[in-house]
Formats: structure tokens, sequence, C-alpha cells
């Protein structure tokens, strides 16, 4: 039997809010739709979830901008006070720009966990409240360690969490999910010294798994359709001590910025 690997959307998930307890609420929503974990499985949750509930959330109406900030914001047609908040989640800007045809420009930042990302992951959409903007969470490894130990003691199996969060890719166009946080999902899978399917042997290969995983749960995780978790199911995988930060390429290999 050649392998196969499933996706499903799980549906029926709240409005996430501040405080709310993720692990209950994906739990009870996994059992509802008839697919209560297993060993094995692997569930790709969309940041926002985490950040919701987490109270990632800022007030615009709270921020004051800097001279900075407003510098950028008029170069870029953006509201001083969200670049502010772009600018305290990034250690560096690496690009600034907005092209004729672009309402409001973008800027390229290096997240302080290390991503580099558009708006340095600041987000507005899916949001109830005007006036509010989204931020990453503090930690996204620990929070699906979190999310995944829950779980796994909830149901008594061993589980994967993998955080995914939408960017842009030099040189391509469009945008992928990736993954930003992970819990006991390896974030590569070294296959050195292995051979390929006419015996000869590999010696760069490195799939980004936890990328690889997060892109194709983008596949089924529709925004519109309110769908943030994704059961990966079928995939072989070791479990391991990781961190998505280990899929950034260090600074000295960066042949982009």
């Amino acid at each position: 039997m050649m392998p196969s690997v499933t996706l499903t959307a799980i549906p029926d998930l709240p409005d996430f809010k501040p405080g709310d307890d993720l692990a209950k609420a994906v739990g009870n929503a996994l059992v509802a739709a008839g697919f209560a974990p297993q060993d094995g499985d692997i569930l790709c949750v969309a940041q926002k979830v985490f950040s919701k509930v987490e109270g990632c959330i800022v007030k615009l109406a709270t921020v004051k901008p800097s001279q900075s900030a407003q510098d950028y914001a008029t170069q870029l047609n953006k509201d001083a006070r969200k670049v502010e908040v772009i600018l305290g989640q990034s250690s560096r800007v690496l690009r600034a720009f907005k092209h004729e045809d672009q309402n409001e420009g973008t800027m390229i930042c290096r997240h302080k966990l290390g991503f580099t990302s558009a708006n340095a992951g600041v987000d507005e959409s899916n949001l109830d409240e005007p006036g509010t903007v989204m931020t990453l969470p503090a930690d996204p490894d620990a929070s699906a360690q979190e999310l995944a130990d829950a779980l796994g003691a909830r149901f008594s199996v061993q589980i994967g969490v993998v955080m995914t969060d939408t960017f842009g890719r030099p040189w391509r166009l469009g945008q992928v999910n990736v993954a930003i946080g992970l819990a006991n999902v390896p974030a590569t899978m070294r296959l050195e010294g292995e051979a390929d399917g006419w015996g000869r042997p590999l010696t760069v290969t490195e799939p980004a798994l936890a990328d690889e995983l997060s892109a194709a749960a983008g596949l089924v995780m529709a925004k519109s359709a309110k769908t943030p978790v994704v059961l990966v199911r079928g995939l072989r995988w070791h479990r391991t001590v990781s961190s998505a930060v280990q899929l950034v390429r260090a600074e000295k290999e960066d042949m982009f910025t």
C-alpha cells in the first residue's frame, strides 16, 4: 500500500477571545468532528488563534508614535500608530517601500523572534474590535508545546503541534503558510547519507518538514471558513525537541538582505 497523508480542517471552533481555554476548545471540536487525537497526529494551528487567546491585541488609541514611526508613516501612507507597533516588534527594518499602485506601503522586518516578514507579523485582519492590531505570541514554541501537552494528557496520545503564519518568499510571488512555532515535530528532516531512487547518496538534502506541513495545511485552512485548525494524519515522524527558529537561516548565510 502506498503511503498517504490526510489533512482535515476541523469545523465548529469558536471565535476565540483573550483568556479562552484553547486546548479544551480544540479537543472538544476534534471529538465532535469524529477525529479524537491518535498517536502520531499533528495539528497545524493558525497563529491568530494563539495570539487571540493570549491577548496579543494592541489598541491603536493607546499607542504614541515615535518620530521614526511618523517618518515611515509619511513615506508609506501607513497609520503611524501601527508603524510604532511594528517597530516595537522588530529588531531591524530591512526594507520599506511603496509602489505607485499601492495604497499602503510595506515594511519588511526582522522580528525580535528572528523571523523575516512583512510588517513584523503585525496584522489587523480577523479582529472583532476596530482600531486594533494583533502581534505574534511572545514565545510561539512554548505556546505550541502547551497545547500539545494539554491534548496529549487529555487523550493519552503523543501528538505534534505546528503554529503557522502566512509569509511571502524571496524571488517568488504569493504567500504560503510557514511554521513559526513547534512542539515535538522536527523542523527539518536531515537525509544526508541516505540514497535516492537510483541508489546515489544524498549529500545536502534537508526538507523543511514543518514548513511543508504548514503549507499543506494552508490548502484547507480557509480564512473565510474560520477553520484555523487542521489535523494531519498518517505522516511518519519522530518526536524531538525542536524550535521553529531552527528554520531561520543564519545572517552570515543570508543572500537576500
